[in-house]
């Protein structure tokens, strides 16, 4: 049984309620704000002030009706019978459920530390045994390391797996010589491989964590929808102890399914890929989602990078649905620990976002494609359209201070605006501030009207002062990420490229060095733009005030955010829970049985490509694994210099490239341990 298909009409006539609600809010705010000017005509800068206005305002405007959308859908407690889980997910589970076809969990690494890797699927696998539909699905890890220590401890770390859970033949494990394409190559050589065989696959990151219970619903959503292409389960943030990280924790607990519902209230099957814990049908995800190379140079030409925009753009274009289903549960991933590891990613994906700006006029996409990407995008160019806007500003208050009608008195803290006008100006910030704390204020309502998430939360008293807290936090450090993402998009669109490395994912306090290099920019501009402004436009210095303490205090905020110590303390009084801490499911528990089995068995000791040599049961592993070769002439001579430069010198005179090179290849392997060990 398949769920009822919705009607074009239905679809259309939601779009355009929410865009509609958009444009009038948009275009409201901006007429008053327009008649804050004077009647003389608009200048050039103030004619500047209202186009920035515009587009910041649009861009608020978006998000505060999504929000308010969602709030309206889960007010009906969820029920929305347009939703991709309304039949499925509320159907009577069987005492004899049926076959599910045959689906791929796949994980792409690059580089990542194999033990909470390995831990974490470790308990996708224990989940899944406790459903009893394990045997429906089989775990391939697509390992693009580079490192060759990391690359033999992954292969130790896949083979204790798989003895420990009795899962060989379930569990897989390739390394690729090559990382061509990075992540999205990866993905494309597991279907080339293997995709025959399954009917979807499920993608992970690498801190991905998804419930058995979960994945099960994933699978039969898609059998029950033969017309989706994928659906996106939202990802929950969990299991950091930093007060950064527990900060954005609780504020995606508590406002992210808001957001999420309205996301999904609206789009409905034409709705987005955000790259990981998502089920994808391989068959149409083959045929359509084979992904161009940009013409030019990079940053903006070569790989695209955020690929995941664009495999939805063409599934769309080939008319296959994309759903966001927010009933789905149990789908986590985990946060940066730090402020400077958060604009670390930050600037990855900025990078690769703005690279849609050459896609954005393709032929033939939807127009919510674009609307997509357009979207994407502007998450980044806000930050800059933000700081111009501040400039244009504070030129324009300096200009009139200096008029004969001064509107910035010394003896007033607010712009003395002609009378005619104050009501409009004042209505102007009470509709901006409000669209973007209201959101807020409707969790909270959510949240009195549900006493188990309350509970979850740490109770109402703590919940509201926790949301007190982390909006003062947010306000603090908006002003840092404001310039970094200016800087970031200042850097992508003057063609300065930095790859896709490696992501930091361990939790680490930052010391006053590191703090001190990467904010003293913000510290010295803030500094700066705060005693021109008191001296030269005393009143607008005070308006500023927020922005100032922000980056002024850059250095501080980022350290002690950093702390694990101040995270733990706030938990303890009952600040910034989220339900994953307070009534953890059953596969976190598993992840942390596991990390902390894990952490107490032998390890490799970050010498994994050197235990080869001295290990037979690490060797044989790795040999097992190796692909065989076919060498040009070069090659074997290379491959012979570097066996001698290995006997003579040791191993840890070759350089990480010519480890990988020497690990890549069976029969110098062989012929080396049989060496060594005469030799020894």
């Amino acid at each position: 049984m398949t769920f009822p298909a919705i009607s074009k009409y239905k679809r259309i006539l939601r779009r355009q309620i929410y865009y509609g609600l958009v444009l009038i809010t948009t275009f409201g705010a901006l007429f008053l704000l327009t008649g804050v000017f004077q009647k003389g005509g608009i200048t050039l800068l103030e004619g500047l002030l209202l186009l920035l206005y515009m587009l910041l305002i649009l861009w608020i405007s978006a998000s505060f009706w999504t929000a308010i959308l969602g709030f309206w859908s889960l007010l009906r407690q969820g029920d929305d019978p347009l939703s991709i889980s309304a039949w499925t997910l509320k159907k009577k589970p069987t005492t004899t459920p049926s076959p599910l076809a045959k689906t791929a969990l796949v994980m792409p690494i690059y580089n990542e530390e194999p033990q909470r890797v390995f831990a974490g699927l470790r308990a996708i696998y224990q989940s899944l045994l406790k459903t009893g539909q394990a045997e429906t699905f089989d775990i391939f890890i697509l390992s693009d390391t580079q490192d060759p220590d990391l690359w033999v401890e992954e292969e130790w770390h896949w083979h204790r797996m798989c003895q420990e859970l009795n899962a060989h033949g379930r569990i897989f494990y390739r390394n690729r010589e090559q990382n061509s394409g990075r992540k999205s190559g990866n993905i494309a050589d597991f279907c080339k491989r293997w995709g025959d065989a399954y009917r979807y696959m499920i993608v992970l990151d690498a801190d991905s964590l998804m419930g058995g219970r979960t994945l099960v619903q994933m699978v039969e959503l898609m059998e029950a929808h033969p017309s989706t292409a994928l659906i996106q389960a939202p990802p929950r943030p969990v299991n950091r102890e930093s007060l950064f990280a527990r900060i954005l924790q609780f504020g995606a607990s508590l406002y992210g399914p808001l957001f999420n519902a309205g996301i999904a209230f609206w789009q409905l099957g034409q709705s987005n890929y955000w790259g990981h814990n998502a089920i994808i049908r391989i068959q149409p995800f083959v045929q359509h989602c084979d992904l161009p190379k940009l013409s030019g140079r990079e940053p903006f030409g070569g790989e695209i990078l955020s690929h995941d925009f664009v495999e939805a753009a063409l599934l769309h274009k080939a008319g296959w649905e994309v759903w966001l289903a927010p009933d789905l549960r149990e789908s986590y991933e985990e946060l940066p620990s730090t402020l400077i590891d958060y604009a670390k990613r930050d600037r990855r994906w900025c990078q690769g976002n703005l690279q849609h700006l050459c896609l954005l006029f393709s032929p033939g996409w939807r127009s919510i494609s674009r609307l997509h990407l357009l979207m994407g995008i502007m998450s980044y160019l806000a930050s800059p359209l933000w700081l111009l806007f501040l400039i244009v500003a504070a030129i324009e208050a300096y200009i009139q201070s200096h008029k004969e009608i001064d509107y910035f008195l010394s003896n007033s803290l607010f712009p003395v605006w002609p009378e005619s006008y104050a009501i409009e100006m004042t209505t102007v910030l009470i509709v901006t501030l409000s669209m973007l704390f209201v959101p807020k204020l409707l969790s909270l309502v959510l949240l009195f009207l549900n006493k188990q998430e309350q509970v979850f939360h740490g109770g109402m008293g703590k919940a509201s002062l926790s949301v007190v807290l982390e909006t003062l936090f947010s306000a603090l450090i908006a002003p840092i990420l404001m310039l970094y993402q200016s800087r970031f998009v200042t850097a992508i669109l003057l063609r300065q490229n930095i790859g896709w490395p490696s992501q930091r994912r361990d939790e680490h306090k930052l010391g006053l060095k590191e703090a001190w290099v990467a904010h003293r920019g913000q510290t010295l501009l803030g500094l700066t733009a705060g005693l021109i402004s008191y001296f030269y436009i005393p009143v607008f210095f005070w308006w500023l005030t927020p922005v100032l303490i922000g980056l002024v205090l850059s250095i501080p905020l980022s350290m002690y955010s950093s702390s694990i110590y101040l995270g733990q303390r706030a938990r303890e009084k009952g600040l910034f829970l989220i339900p994953e801490e307070t009534w953890p499911p059953q596969v976190l528990i598993l992840l942390h049985e596991n990390l902390a089995s894990l952490s107490t068995q032998s390890s490799l000791d970050g010498q994994g490509a050197k235990r080869l040599f001295g290990d037979s049961e690490v060797r044989a592993i790795h040999l097992h694994l190796l692909p065989e070769r076919t060498l040009s002439k070069r090659e074997r001579y290379y491959l012979k210099a570097l066996n001698y430069k290995l006997i003579e010198q040791g191993f840890d005179s070759l350089s990480a490239r010519e480890k990988r090179y020497l690990l890549s290849d069976p029969k110098s392997l062989k012929g080396l341990s049989i060496e060594l060990s005469n030799t020894g």
